[in-house]
């Protein structure tokens, strides 16, 4: 599936969400950065529906769309380097070794986002959780296709224009937020 032919108003950069949750980093996303669409992967429908609405009605509808999926399923589908950016803003808040089946960022995933993603393409994960920030850290240096930003994966600021809701209340608490940012190669490592 090629991604750009969801939208109405096709534009050259496509980008995704994992979980976008109640969406506000999509609308905000939206709003500053006019040149790009942009689809959430929500696995709650009844978030996925209320999201999509409220990307309608504030006008966004025709560049952003988010749809009831699980992106473990869903990526699978998409096109080889069609999309520019994919977001993960704090995933697996599963903490108990029985809830293991419900984490998201495994290494099958990061092998699809990196099929996915265009070559300069960028996979941004944020996390306030050491121990996770450390393990998705090794989980994407072990992907020949994913380099990290800048000679290392962890930046100081957001550099997107939009904050995810749990970044913001992360920020407000004064707790620390571990940034990361990958870019896909031209050829694996």
């Amino acid at each position: 599936m090629d991604p750009r032919l969801l939208f109405e108003e096709r534009t050259a950069r496509v980008e995704l969400e994992i979980g976008p949750g109640r969406g506000w980093f999509m609308v905000e996303r939206l709003t500053v950065e006019p040149a790009i669409s942009m689809i959430g992967l929500e696995i709650r429908r009844k978030w996925a529906t209320v999201v999509d609405e409220r990307l309608k009605s504030r006008g966004l509808g025709a560049r952003g769309r988010v749809f009831a999926e699980d992106a473990r399923f869903a990526l699978p589908r998409f096109h080889d380097g069609s999309l520019a950016v994919v977001y993960l803003h704090f995933p697996d808040p599963w903490w108990k070794k029985r809830h293991e089946k419900r984490l998201v960022f495994t290494p099958a995933l990061v092998a699809d986002i990196a099929r996915v993603l265009a070559p300069g393409g960028e996979l941004f994960l944020q996390t306030d959780v050491q121990e996770r920030a450390e393990s998705y850290e090794r989980m994407v240096a072990a992907d020949p296709w994913l380099v990290p930003w800048a000679g290392s994966a962890r930046v100081e600021e957001n550099p997107y224009g939009a904050l995810s809701p749990r970044e913001r209340r992360a920020l407000q608490d004064g707790l620390p937020v571990t940034r990361m940012r990958w870019r896909r190669a031209e050829a694996p490592r």
